[in-house]
């Protein structure tokens, strides 16, 4: 610790010996740098605050509608992409930047110097930014800061319109595309249909195969019906006579009355009503139902009463001719010459033809029916390729238009949006116009007088070191034997007279005075800085 403090204590001495030339060092630095300092010229900032509000109303309604792309990332990117030299090219000439440049260098200089000093921040979460710029102007400044503001605002909304344009103009380009190509699919199909009309094939042969057979089977059931019915008729045709005597109730010859003919007028209404019955239910049931057997059992014994009837009357009548004829009397006038034609009868030879008429386009039906079941069965072959070629079109086609679905509500899509952007889904507030601040916010010379201040002391006591290290003084023996590897035998010690004291006692004055009125300078130039901010 001694041998340290020792060599301490000699380092000062030997600097003490160039103090005159480490103040004249920290009187020119501290001049230089007051000068420099007080020259510099005052900078006044310009700033303004920008609030972007993207929590719009319209972005939860309109969800699942239109698109809706991350408002804050845009913002985010476009307020560190915002000062680049293409936009500072467009700055410069919103804020008459240019009018004193007169070269291309000095316009580059202008341009980087702009792209330095501007400052957009952001002041958190709350999509808060902040435009600032310092100039030396302060009308300049704030026409900078100003410009900036409205280029921001500009950038933001311009993008969203420029994007919102080629994503328009690409969708219906690829709308067209598409429309093209459903046409060509929908004419694809329309000429393998119309080429193969007669042929089978489709997704529907299958059905229709079954559709055909199911027709065949009715219309063959519809034939037996008809058949069955047409049967009956020919049956009750067959026992049903033509004509039918009537009473004339006019006198023979002898004056007596002529017989009548034989009353069956109940029965041929009963018989005819349970014929229509019978042919009403031949058109739901088959011969073999039990009602049909019901009813004809029934018309059977009519007809058997009703014939037993006219056997009577004939009967009577030849008995009655038999015994005019023993008497020699005129013979009575025949009823079976006064017959007409029986109505029943009529009837039933109308319906058998309309049967024979239903029977034949029942026939017809069933060979048609049953030749399109031939053709489609010996025609199923075909099916599998057909089939598959309706399907690769079909494939085609339905791909084509789900494509061109989705392109055309992907752009009403785009055009909601594009009414959402232009409706305000982010809005730009300008929340702090722009404006300069009152009093110059660099140089600090507060801060920078102390500082070259202490620079120029630091400096000189820097100088006064190397001098000391350049010419070294020995100040004790120790030190010249430690120097030297010689051991000194004595010294020789100096002896200070009063004058000299006086002379070296004044010289210390003055260093103190030269290095005070140094640092009182300062102290001056500090006192009136302070005092010029507060009046500024």
């Amino acid at each position: 610790m001694d041998d340290l403090l020792r060599m301490v204590l000699s380092y000062l001495r030997s600097m003490w010996s160039y103090r005159w030339a480490g103040l004249i060092v920290a009187w020119v630095i501290g001049l230089v740098g007051a000068v420099v300092i007080m020259q510099l010229p005052d900078k006044y900032e310009a700033s303004a605050k920008i609030y972007v509000d993207t929590q719009s109303l319209l972005r939860p309604l309109m969800s699942g509608l239109a698109i809706q792309p991350n408002i804050d990332q845009q913002i985010n990117m476009l307020s560190r992409t915002l000062i680049t030299r293409p936009n500072v090219e467009k700055l410069i000439r919103m804020s008459d930047m240019d009018i004193d440049v007169k070269t291309k260098k000095e316009r580059d200089e202008l341009i980087d110097t702009l792209i330095k000093d501007l400052k957009l921040s952001s002041s958190g979460r709350d999509n808060l930014y902040n435009v600032t710029y310092s100039n030396e102007q302060p009308n300049k400044a704030q026409k900078v800061v100003q410009s900036l503001v409205t280029l921001f605002v500009e950038s933001g909304l311009g993008g969203k319109r420029q994007d919102a344009d080629t994503a328009r103009k690409f969708i219906e380009e690829q709308i067209k595309s598409y429309e093209a190509k459903l046409l060509e699919a929908e004419n694809r199909v329309k000429e393998f249909r119309l080429k193969n009309l007669d042929r089978p094939g489709g997704n529907d042969y299958f059905g229709s195969l079954s559709a055909t057979q199911g027709q065949l089977k009715e219309a063959q059931l519809a034939l037996s019906e008809a058949t069955n019915s047409r049967d009956a008729l020919r049956r009750q045709i067959a026992g049903e006579e033509p004509t039918l005597a009537f009473d004339f109730g006019t006198t023979g010859q002898t004056g007596d009355t002529s017989a009548a003919g034989p009353n069956t007028s109940d029965l041929d209404q009963r018989i005819s009503a349970m014929n229509n019955d019978v042919e009403a239910l031949l058109q739901r049931y088959t011969a073999a139902h039990p009602d049909v057997a019901t009813l004809r059992s029934r018309i059977t014994k009519l007809e058997a009463e009703r014939a037993e009837r006219i056997e009577q009357f004939k009967a009577t009548m030849a008995e009655q001719a038999s015994k005019a004829k023993a008497s020699g009397s005129p013979a009575p006038v025949t009823p079976l010459a006064n017959m007409s034609n029986n109505p029943v009868y009529q009837q039933l030879k109308v319906a058998l033809a309309e049967s024979e008429a239903q029977v034949a386009s029942l026939t017809a039906r069933v060979a048609e029916y049953a030749s399109r079941v031939t053709k489609m069965k010996d025609s199923a072959r075909l099916v599998p390729e057909l089939e598959a070629e309706f399907a690769q079109l079909n494939r085609d086609y339905e791909i084509q238009r789900e494509n061109y679905n989705q392109l055309v509500a992907r752009r009403e899509s785009a055009s909601i949006s594009e009414e959402m952007d232009a409706s305000g889904v982010a809005e730009f507030r300008l929340i702090e116009p722009p404006r300069v601040s009152p009093k110059a916010v660099s140089p600090n010379r507060l801060v920078l007088l102390p500082v070259v201040l202490g620079a120029a002391i630091a400096i000189a006591i820097g100088i006064c070191f190397v001098l000391s290290q350049m010419r070294p003084v020995f100040h004790d023996g120790r030190d010249l034997a430690e120097a030297t590897g010689v051991p000194v035998l004595g010294s020789v010690s100096m002896l200070v007279s009063d004058d000299f004291k006086r002379v070296e006692r004044r010289r210390q004055i003055t260093f103190i005075g030269g290095l005070g009125s140094l640092i009182a300078s300062y102290a001056a130039l500090l006192a009136f800085v302070v005092l010029a901010v507060r009046n500024a």
